[in-house]
């Protein structure tokens, strides 16, 4: 028995969003790009004091979650929320803490 036939679909992929979502910075810019519609990575690491390399890992893991999606305007990467799984990842945490 392996834990993929214990676990739902629905569990695995609401996992795989709170792990993204699992660190402070992640949790600034998902709100931050879930009340705008898209953000420059340039102007996320002039608001955040973090290493524009370390920026650029959180933003890989929401971007590879499904969370965020990007689009390269060279030489800027613009960033915004990925709605259809944003939308998704709401109501599987709204179903799993019975709100």
């Amino acid at each position: 028995m392996t834990i993929d036939s214990v676990t739902s679909e629905k569990q695995q992929r609401a996992a795989r969003y709170a792990k993204a979502m699992g660190h402070p910075v992640r949790m600034y810019v998902l709100e931050l790009l879930s009340k705008q519609s898209c953000c420059y990575s340039g102007d996320l690491s002039e608001e955040l004091p973090i290493a524009k390399s370390t920026l650029s890992q959180h933003l890989k893991e929401l971007k590879e979650a499904g969370l965020i999606q990007g689009e390269i305007e060279a030489p800027r990467i613009k960033y915004c929320i990925n709605r259809e799984n944003w939308d998704e990842a709401k109501q599987l945490f709204k179903e799993l803490l019975g709100t």
